[in-house]
């Protein structure tokens, strides 16, 4: 069909198709309130995403939408000072703690999301109850904000501990602001805090004990997704593809569990911007079937890219773009279509750098049967046909990682390849060349674990789509820094440290502030009891002063030496839940002053008109 160029201030430019034309956008993307306007982010790499016309705009990281009646745009700005503003700081942490904690331990208990969407969902996943919450007061919701954050955190380093992580934030919070209410500095609390956090970690790192078999795998995955079928699927997973493989969690068609191992790759980059986020509950980018770009051009201008994406948008597939690196207006441009639903795209920066990036990007080429677009071979970006992309049965997009799951088309090319980069790795002289070569075979040929999960209702799988990966996360993290008792008892163990850690700092206000730490590390196994029925203070008064190790095992309610009885948790998720929540918590205690925007009110029309003119509406 006929095209027709429509240039917009100067600014903005569409190639207008019907319906599904890709649009291109020269120069930086500014919002446009000339009315069926193109409307996009100002910066790409900022986190939040708009869904389709007529919905409100959701956010990657809570993956929520804003409150029914609210406007997007706010208005007039709260002023709150001293105790009035750490108080509403406060009251929205214990809101989000109050309702995260009750999932703690093995016998924790649901929480039930309503959705605006679809059937609601009972989840056991603290940083998907987390990020779902929004309180109605807006200088509460800055503290619903602060645990949100703590939560992420966690969740990003460790990929698990999110629940710990808030219910210590919500216990140093609470016992500080008794403290400073009764005349105590909170900038020296504060560094008291931040000081029992670093002795903390240290000695959480002496203690934790190396993975030393298959079943300590076993046992840290069966407590983290709290069932034995889980966790037997996950060490299977692990004992196959090893340190060098991937193992990622799809749907299955049936309505069982299992595991099956195919050839991929495995990359330690992840998605250029947020908004190519696809799944926001697990802020990843999935693919099933996408095509393959492979080049080692650092795309800046659109331009070059059209007819290619022209030809993608006519052909209906998703598209993975692996270059050098994606910026400026090409990267505004993918992201715009991407949000606009015209174009399934997400675009990753390639590895290393220099030669090695060259090399890593020639393995993805073959690994995907992608030509390779480079000056060196005579491509350029222009020249790239559909044809000469590559292939994958599935591609997962995260924050730091991409997965690329093998169609097995290229298997045998793949195995030349490696042979190809052992030769070289004989004969070089260097031992960094021959570590990097190792990196690449490990790489290509890891092997890739598939968990498919099946269930009788979608509420029921996304609840075990979650265990799965928190399994998964503390596998990984047990697998980097050993492991230690579960059930809370690492950190009720180090309470005895408390006189030594205060020894260690100086002034009576810095004491007081390790003191609040140290009296925060029973509330983990006091909540593990209480969710499991029993008295938490019992629990914890039984177990003081007892040897590494001892504990409650609130799955079958009796103490015993749990390294022994397989209840683990990964030393990086501990000392992750200790760092996160003493750097927020300690920050809220030193606030004096809170400004919270005050939201303004308006018809669900008036939004419609508002989303509308900021160019959520359809285009032409």
């Amino acid at each position: 069909m006929e095209s027709r160029n429509i240039a917009l201030l100067g600014a903005l430019l569409f190639i207008c198709r019907p319906a599904s034309a890709f649009v291109s956008v020269v120069g930086p993307v500014t919002a446009n309130n000339g009315g069926a306007g193109l409307s996009a982010p100002r910066s790409p790499s900022a986190p939040w995403n708009e869904h389709a016309r007529g919905q409100q705009p959701v956010s990657p990281l809570t993956g929520r939408r804003s409150r029914a009646g609210t406007a997007l745009s706010m208005g007039a700005k709260s002023v709150v000072f001293g105790e009035d503003a750490r108080k509403k700081l406060a009251d929205g942490i214990n809101a989000v703690a109050d309702a995260v904690k009750v999932t703690l331990g093995p016998k924790g208990r649901n929480v039930v999301l309503e959705r605006a969407y679809g059937a609601p969902e009972i989840v056991n996943d603290g940083v998907t109850i987390a990020r779902d919450i929004e309180v109605e007061n807006h200088e509460e919701n800055v503290g619903v904000k602060l645990v949100q954050e703590v939560a992420q955190k966690s969740d990003n380093r460790a990929g698990d501990g999110t629940t710990t992580s808030t219910l210590l934030t919500q216990e140093i919070v609470n016992q500080g602001m008794r403290l400073v209410t009764a005349g105590a500095n909170p900038v020296e609390l504060r560094q008291g805090i931040l000081a029992a956090s670093g002795m903390i970690i240290e000695e959480i790192k002496k203690l934790a004990v190396p993975v030393g078999k298959n079943e300590d795998l076993l046992n840290v995955a069966t407590i983290a997704s709290g069932s034995s079928t889980m966790g037997s699927i996950i060490a299977k997973a692990f004992e196959r593809v090893g340190d060098t493989g991937s193992t990622v969690v799809e749907e299955s068609q049936t309505l069982g569990d299992e595991v099956e191992f195919t050839e991929g790759l495995t990359i330690d980059r992840g998605y250029l911007s947020p908004y190519f986020i696809s799944d926001q509950e697990r802020s990843l980018c999935e693919f099933k079937n996408p095509k393959i770009l492979v080049t080692d051009k650092k795309i800046d201008q659109v331009n070059d890219l059209i007819p290619l994406l022209e030809a993608m948008v006519q052909a209906k597939e998703p598209l993975l773009i692996m270059a050098e690196d994606v910026v400026g207006e090409a990267l505004s441009a993918l992201v715009v279509n991407k949000m606009r639903g015209v174009l399934d795209v997400v675009a990753v920066k390639a590895p290393s750098f220099g030669e090695r990036r060259k090399n890593y990007l020639q393995d993805i080429a073959i690994a995907t049967g992608s030509t390779y677009v480079a000056e060196e071979v005579g491509l350029t970006l222009d020249q790239v046909k559909i044809e000469m992309l590559g292939t994958a049965d599935r591609v997962v997009v995260m924050k730091e990682q991409t997965t690329i799951v093998s169609d097995g088309r290229n298997d045998e090319a793949v195995k030349a390849r490696i042979k190809t980069i052992r030769k070289d790795a004989e004969t070089s002289d260097s031992a960094f060349d021959k570590e990097k070569a190792d990196e690449r075979v490990a790489a290509l040929g890891g092997g890739i674990a598939r968990i498919k999960v099946g269930a009788a209702t979608e509420t029921e799988l996304k609840d075990k789509k979650l265990r799965y990966e928190d399994a998964l996360n503390s596998v990984k993290s047990a697998l980097e820094l050993g492991i230690v008792p579960g059930g809370g008892a690492c950190l009720q163990y180090l309470q005895r440290m408390d006189e030594e850690f205060r020894a260690r700092v100086e002034g009576e206000d810095r004491k007081a502030g390790v003191g609040i730490l140290m009296r925060s590390l029973s509330a983990p196994m006091m909540q593990i009891a209480k969710n499991a029925g029993v008295e938490g203070g019992i629990v914890v008064a039984k177990c003081e002063n007892k040897d590494w190790g001892f504990g409650y095992n609130a799955a079958n309610s009796e103490y015993c030496d749990l390294l022994k009885a397989g209840v683990l948790d990964p030393a990086k998720v501990t000392i992750n839940a200790v760092e996160n929540s003493a750097s927020v918590a300690s920050l809220v205690l030193t606030t004096e002053c809170l400004i919270a925007e005050i939201p303004v009110k308006v018809s669900e029309a008036q939004q419609q008109a508002n989303y509308d003119a900021m160019g959520g509406g359809d285009y032409m």
